[in-house]
């Protein structure tokens, strides 16, 4: 149906408004109809050379079955009339009329030969898509159309794709010379199916096509290698984010405050349902205002986890500093709570939260790297929530308060700063910050009650090895441990990187307790 459609844009654009009268080869339409298998392949490549349109339209009746015979003529049925492609005669369907018979491979060399005709399309859509199936499905025989259609197209991608093919068509079945132009042609390109022809050919008998497809063979792969490389750098930087996301806020509970909190990963979940749950209410009441639904579900995620994490301190937590044991139980107690609640109203299967369109899809800087718009959006999210973070702590009044509380309680206290308030806001902040966590780790992944337990260990990880209590080390630590996971991943396996890191972080901080930033001053006296 796909190709039908096509190909009728394609002839509305070659054929003008008036119906041309037909000019085919009466041994091609024959050889295509009653020939053996590889006459009728070679007819299909026939039909395509020239780029005519009744040679589109006559596939195209053959790949919708509308091809019949009587004796050792060729009709085309339409609706009660047969059709001579030939002479365009309308007669009355004969009553000897017999099936054409495709099998699958002139099947494909059909579809194939459609795609080539649509080369020659107005429509840029329409090109492109044809280029794009070529690539991998050419056939030898359609070099002269590739060529004709490169005469005339304009835009670089579709270009760039059409040389390709052209040298793919040119490796396959040609002199020597044209054969040494299509490797150098291949050799420019940084496409990965590229590297597939020139392989094959640096095993040739001939001696040039061998040294030249090898020598290409290695720009290629060198070209190949920067692109995988760029798409590691992106994908540590990328887990890096998630991670100093995941850990920002534990950073100010434990790292400043010095709670264990085993359910900030919890947290993290509170703020990914509810970015679900504003998603719903905008496709239920705003649907039209759907991609804006993450404008709300950000301060929405926020509030809610902040309002949970002020609710626990002031219930439990308080009563419980300075009992890093309790804390640690009971906030494993709050974490099982919170996984069931949520059980309970959304049920125990993941929810789909959906992207909004400018986060769909990607942007592809080489052949072989695609950077995704909603990891993109990420990092910089990220970057976003680390500089607000410092802002508030560095140059608001509950910031001094945080700081002051966390080097002198004591002293604090005595100069009039109500620490007992201010606990209760910093852990609501670093609640607020898990919950944004959430919001963003909603867009990569499904959201389920099971969601914050693969981010508790990470984020502590994180915070450790960084430096209690220093907001620069959790950065680096995040990057770090991005990176590091991202680049053991590409040699061993995600489950090896993971035993890796955690190892290492473990031999790191029996040689330096105080992590990557220690702390200075009258910190250390606190």
């Amino acid at each position: 149906m796909r190709y039908r459609t096509l190909s009728l844009a394609l002839l509305a654009a070659l054929a003008g408004a008036a119906a041309p009268a037909w000019a085919l080869d009466r041994a091609t339409v024959e050889r295509l109809a009653f020939g053996a298998s590889d006459e009728r392949i070679e007819a299909v490549g026939a039909l395509v050379a020239e780029g005519d349109p009744q040679a589109a339209a006559l596939l195209q009746a053959f790949a919708d079955g509308a091809v019949r015979t009587a004796g050792k003529r060729v009709l085309v049925l339409r609706g009660d009339e047969a059709v001579d492609p030939l002479t365009d005669e309308k007669i009355a369907p004969p009553a000897d009329l017999e099936d054409v018979v495709l099998n699958n491979r002139l099947r494909s060399a059909i579809g194939t030969a459609l795609a080539a005709l649509q080369l020659l399309s107005p429509d840029r859509a329409v090109r492109f898509a044809a280029a794009t199936e070529l690539t991998s499905s050419a056939d030898p025989s359609m070099l002269p159309l590739v060529r004709k259609a490169l005469e005339h197209e304009v835009d670089p991608g579709i270009r760039s794709a059409l040389e390709m093919i052209a040298a793919a068509m040119a490796l396959k079945g040609g002199t020597q010379a044209s054969r040494l132009a299509a490797i150098r042609t291949l050799g420019r390109s940084n496409n990965p199916n590229s590297a597939t022809l020139l392989l094959e050919s640096a095993a040739d008998a001939d001696p040039a096509i061998r040294l030249e497809a090898q020598r290409s063979l290695r720009a290629v792969e060198g070209r190949l290698a920067w692109g995988e490389r760029l798409g590691l750098a992106f994908a540590g930087v990328s887990l890096g984010s998630i991670l100093l996301l995941a850990a920002l806020g534990l950073a100010i509970t434990y790292g400043l405050m010095g709670v264990i909190n085993l359910a900030h990963g919890e947290l993290i979940m509170v703020g990914a349902y509810t970015t679900y749950v504003v998603q719903n209410l905008f496709k239920t009441h705003a649907s039209g205002a759907f991609d804006w639904y993450l404008v709300c579900a950000v301060p929405a995620a926020f509030a809610v986890a902040a309002a949970v994490g002020m609710l626990l301190e002031r219930v439990v937590i308080r009563w419980l500093y300075g009992r890093p044991l309790e804390t640690l139980l009971s906030t494993w107690g709050i974490s099982l709570v919170l996984i069931q609640t949520v059980r309970t109203l959304f049920g125990a299967q993941n929810v789909q939260v959906e992207n909004p369109s400018f986060m769909s899809g990607g942007v592809q800087v080489l052949a072989n790297v695609v950077l995704p718009w909603n990891r993109i959006v990420i990092i910089f999210f990220a970057a976003g929530v680390l500089a607000a973070m410092w802002l508030l702590l560095t140059h608001t009044r509950l910031g001094l308060f945080v700081r002051a509380v966390t080097q002198n309680r004591a002293m604090a206290s005595c100069v009039g700063v109500p620490t007992g308030r201010v606990d209760t806001w910093a852990f609501g902040l670093g609640s607020g910050i898990a919950g944004l966590a959430g919001c963003a780790l909603s867009q990569i992944g499904n959201v389920g009650p099971e969601l914050g337990q693969g981010y508790i260990v990470d984020s502590f990880m994180v915070v450790v090895f960084g430096g209690v209590g220093q907001l620069a080390g959790t950065v680096y630590a995040a990057l770090v441990l991005g990176f590091a996971n991202k680049l053991l991943e590409s040699w061993s396996g995600a489950v090896i990187a993971k035993i890796a890191v955690l190892a290492f972080i473990i031999i790191f901080i029996q040689r330096r307790p105080q992590g990557l930033s220690a702390l200075k001053g009258r910190a250390l006296e606190a």
